[in-house]
């Protein structure tokens, strides 16, 4: 029996000293992942803006779906709009020696000291949905935004029959939004009738965009339209002009939430969203990102098309 309990000590031991060593080595592993498993794949570090949005959610969802295909092993991560997070984030992947990075940037100059640290370590980056302004990115992969801010303007002189007073409910921090603000003053100041009274951030936050429109609404007596740069803006705008009764006012959003379709389709005064499709931007930076890591050349800016839902094009859908 002793030389039976001697054994099975012995057997334990042995486990327990694999165990450990098993451990030290995936401790080492995680603090340097470059190159993968050693199967060809490759690892990258992703911080998206948000996951509370339903934009990112999708996007995220085509990006783990093709870079799977594409032998990419991806860290995603959510700053929450928090540039001090985001900043961290990347940090942690400079440390981990991720192979390559790609952010949707919080604040698209704060952004750029933390890719000029990625930039020292030879890491390639790349910028998903929003641009950065400073340091050295790969390839920027987005929406088509100065022609969804055409699109908006286009729209929106049409429902007002080429005049009236128009504001915007803006976020000017983020690159694609100054894209979609610009192609929308483009398209509107092809209307000599149209007036762009004011211009106010909401920083792309629906309860601050009730407060903004509740100002606007107080400020002009007369307000034709409102262009907001995205959903949760429209959404809070919207709010504000049912409260206020003003429904004759024009809305244009911009993304194409689920929500937002909803009331347009139930003839609210959210009348149309310039659409963008979250999982093509996905798609397109898992194959961007596994091109350049495989010694392709990938261009400067992969541009994705955006569209126009109006109340008459989601019945359509339906039937």
């Amino acid at each position: 029996m002793r030389k039976v309990s001697r054994t099975i000590g012995i057997v334990l031991f042995i486990a327990l000293g694999m165990l450990l060593c098993g451990c030290g080595s995936n401790e080492s592993a995680d603090t340097d992942v470059r190159g993968g498993d050693g199967d060809g794949s490759f690892v990258v570090g992703v911080t998206l803006l948000t996951e509370e949005h339903p934009f990112y959610r999708e996007l995220k969802a085509a990006l783990l779906e093709q870079g799977e295909k594409r032998n990419l092993r991806l860290i995603i991560q959510s700053c929450n709009m928090d540039l001090p997070t985001q900043t961290t984030q990347i940090e942690n992947f400079i440390t981990r020696g991720v192979d390559a990075m790609v952010v949707c940037p919080a604040k698209s100059a704060g952004i750029a000291g933390a890719i000029r640290k990625a930039n020292k370590e030879s890491i390639p980056f790349f910028t998903a949905d929003i641009a950065a302004q400073g340091g050295d990115v790969v390839s920027h992969i987005a929406s088509d935004n100065v022609e969804g801010g055409h699109r908006a303007g286009e729209h929106l002189a049409e429902l007002l029959d080429g005049k009236g007073k128009v504001a915007i409910i803006n976020c000017p921090e983020v690159q694609s939004v100054q894209d979609r603000v610009r192609g929308f003053r483009e398209a509107v100041g092809k209307y000599p009738g149209i007036e762009i009274v004011d211009d106010q951030s909401a920083d792309a936050k629906r309860d601050v965009a009730v407060t903004v429109t509740e100002n606007l609404l107080q400020k002009h007596s007369r307000l034709d339209g409102i262009f907001a740069i995205n959903d949760s803006s429209a959404l809070g705008a919207l709010a504000a002009i049912e409260n206020a009764r003003r429904n004759e006012i024009v809305l244009i959003g911009y993304d194409g939430d689920p929500e937002a379709r909803q009331k347009i389709k139930s003839g609210s005064a959210l009348k149309a969203d310039v659409v963008q499709y979250p999982r093509e931007i996905g798609k397109a930076t898992a194959d961007t990102v596994a091109d350049y890591l495989q010694g392709k050349e990938v261009p400067d800016v992969v541009p994705v098309e955006v569209g126009l839902i109006d109340r008459e094009s989601l019945l359509k859908e339906e039937n």
